[in-house]
């Protein structure tokens, strides 16, 4: 971090600046010229706020060198992570990991009856929301904690991993109990109190874009959950919001490659969130295999048109299964296994 005092600051701020960052534990060089003191900080400057030093009068400027995430940081970290899912492997070079299932689960007998469905298409985990957050109040909100019961029954007849979505602090007990990959929603990206608590289980997090978050307001939320002791991470981009009405949301294909440099963490795919169609969802799929994903999370159903959720965006299995023939077909071509 390069920290620039302005002209003629008093001698007695330059030395608590100077003595406040040894504090810290930083390794402190100051450059001294005719018009500027320049602070050149080494270390774990994570700790310090670039808003809070701007308050000082005599600050003129702060510019990190290296980016304000540490744990994730591919520098820090230079091999990728492998993220065990139950014993289905995500990241680095294992195979390219799918998961199927419905938006909502809407009783055990349909989550069972997809989840047997989607394995025999290809499918490595189940997905199915309990908890739905909707944008409308008069929307359906899921079952619930049953309905966490009837995914624990799907993955008892498949043998499957199950993935589903928390909403809140206070629920992640059950989700520890019966839940092998637990989600944070878009909505709930910036949910700090979320991200420490799923911070302190012992099991994996797929972590999803917020619909207007930055690459790095991102990485900064699974810093959080990494920051309380969870390095399970997995990235799951879902489209953001842009002023485009085609599509529900702008898939953003170029995080792949982004956070592949950027962090050591995996990353999968959304394409049913990001497009809102399922027209669109099998060329947005195999895109985002060529351009490196981890793996697809995509919502199947049997019968979309009569669905409680999210139909519209909705593979059905035979669907799915055709989109998964092709997918081995890229993954192939570019050096994965599917």
């Amino acid at each position: 971090m390069i920290i620039t005092l302005k002209k003629n600051a008093p001698q007695e701020e330059v030395d608590r600046l100077y003595e406040n960052f040894e504090e810290k534990g930083l390794q402190v060089n100051i450059i001294q010229g005719a018009n500027f003191n320049v602070f050149g900080l080494v270390g774990d400057t994570s700790q310090i706020s670039d808003r809070d030093i701007l308050a000082n009068e005599w600050v003129e400027n702060v510019q990190r060198v290296s980016a304000p995430y540490k744990l994730a940081n591919r520098m820090f970290h230079p091999e990728d992570t492998i993220v065990n899912v139950g014993g289905v492997k995500v990241g680095g070079n294992e195979k390219i990991v799918i998961i199927g299932g419905p938006c909502s689960i809407e009783s055990k007998e349909q989550i069972v009856r997809i989840g047997k469905e989607v394995k025999d298409c290809g499918a490595d985990m189940i997905r199915g929301g309990a908890y739905k957050p909707r944008t409308s109040p008069y929307s359906f909100q899921g079952l619930g904690y049953q309905g966490l019961l009837d995914m624990a029954d799907a993955r008892e007849e498949t043998g499957l991993p199950i993935v589903s979505e928390v909403m809140s602090a206070d629920k992640v007990d059950e989700f520890v109990e019966n839940v092998d990959l637990v989600q944070i929603g878009a909505r709930n990206m910036q949910n700090f109190d979320l991200l420490k608590a799923v911070g302190h289980i012992n099991k994996p997090v797929l972590l999803k874009r917020g619909m207007s978050a930055t690459i790095e307001d991102w990485i900064m939320s699974a810093e959080y959950i990494m920051a309380n002791g969870n390095p399970n991470v997995i990235m799951c981009e879902r489209g953001i919001r842009t002023f485009e009405k085609y599509t529900r949301n702008t898939m953003d294909l170029a995080v792949i490659p982004i956070i592949k440099e950027k962090t050591h963490l995996p990353i999968i795919i959304d394409p049913s969130h990001a497009t809102g169609d399922w027209k669109l969802i099998e060329p947005m799929s195999l895109a985002a295999i060529a351009a490196g994903a981890d793996g697809l999370i995509i919502e199947v159903h049997d019968q979309p048109e009569c669905a409680w959720s999210d139909g519209a965006q909705s593979l059905k299995p035979e669907k799915f299964k055709q989109l998964i023939e092709k997918a081995r077909v890229v993954a192939k071509a570019v050096g994965r296994d599917l």
